[in-house]
């Protein structure tokens, strides 16, 4: 019996609307009812609203949402309690006979709940050390080192990301092995159907731009000054999320609004190609176009098709329809 079905995919392609969709239609359709947990990293700080693209209360309609708001904009992002967190949602909603619908776009967040995946402990000492190295000399340095340490992790992890070399080198140096060996094959933790949305991105990338001026329009820098009163600067993670980031600069002067908005989108269109660079290089998406007329009813049959697959009684079938999007999209 699947536990998880997971709506995966690039930002601004559609897929917490499609989980709400789906979620309404599963009991009708399979008798059990569907509850969205968000994989969303972002999505899980308090406050972090209108720049994560946060469903509002209505538009959720009244479907239950789980792992939204959990943590303070001060707090870093720990993927592994993240993991124990959505792991006993799951289970919890498999004793309720309900089917859990994992929407996000953190693809290690995504992986985190669906796969046998365990993540290396932390030493305060050594990210301590490692933390106050890369404030002296700067990100460079640090991700040349890990590139003669682990070449496939330094091409994973862009030269930019501090955070993200940091912990690499954390790994490495705890573990005495590539930062790339602690992620294993794509081997499912639980029985599970993934679902991407896909766009062509001379679709997408109009759509990002949109999302980002309804951002500012929607009062993202009331939002982040806001968050600023309540210790944003102080969270490494948060105070690095797109949009945010970028508000913060416009909020200190650094950057105009034309400027912190431009910024925003170039930053998530190349964003959004690494989210769907990720999930394509797990065989087990099926992939949907973002924008096909019966989107609901292909990701319905894709649902069906599981529950068949795994002895499950499916809801009536649909005629044949195929549900892979070529891969060059």
């Amino acid at each position: 019996m699947i536990k998880v079905i997971a709506v995966v995919g690039p930002t601004a392609v559609g897929k917490s609307d499609l989980a709400v969709e789906l979620a309404l239609r599963l009991e009708e359709r399979t008798g059990r009812r569907g509850e969205v947990i968000n994989a969303d990293s972002m999505q899980l700080y308090r406050g972090m609203d209108i720049g994560t693209a946060k469903l509002r209360w209505e538009e959720r309609r009244g479907v239950p949402h789980h792992l939204l708001d959990i943590w303070d904009v001060t707090e870093p992002a720990d993927v592994a309690s993240y993991q124990t967190l959505a792991r006993e949602l799951v289970e919890d909603c498999a004793d309720r006979d309900v089917l859990p619908i994992l929407v996000g776009g953190s693809g290690l967040y995504v992986r985190a709940v669906l796969d046998h995946l365990e993540f290396p402990g932390t030493d305060p000492q050594v990210r301590g050390r490692l933390e106050a190295e890369l404030a002296e000399v700067g990100p460079g340095v640090l991700h040349a080192r890990l590139a003669e340490a682990d070449p496939a992790a330094a091409r994973a992890i862009l030269p930019g990301n501090g955070r993200r070399i940091v912990r690499a080198l954390e790994v490495i140096e705890l573990t005495g092995r590539p930062f790339t060996a602690t992620m294993p094959d794509h081997a499912s933790f639980y029985p599970c159907t993934q679902i991407g949305l896909t766009s062509p991105r001379p679709d997408l990338d109009p759509r990002i731009d949109l999302r980002v001026d309804r951002m500012w329009e929607q009062g993202l820098v009331d939002e982040v000054r806001e968050l600023d009163r309540l210790g944003l600067r102080e969270g490494r993670t948060a105070s690095k999320a797109l949009g945010y980031a970028q508000a913060l600069a416009q909020l200190d002067g650094e950057l105009s609004e034309e400027e912190a908005r431009a910024a925003t989108a170039q930053a998530t269109r190349r964003f959004a190609r690494r989210q769907e660079s990720w999930f394509r290089r797990d065989p087990r998406v099926r992939w949907l176009s973002y924008d096909a007329p019966d989107l609901v009813e292909r990701a319905l049959h894709q649902v069906d098709t599981a529950l068949s697959a795994t002895g499950d009684e499916p809801g009536e079938a649909l005629v044949d329809i195929a549900t892979m999007v070529p891969r060059n999209l």
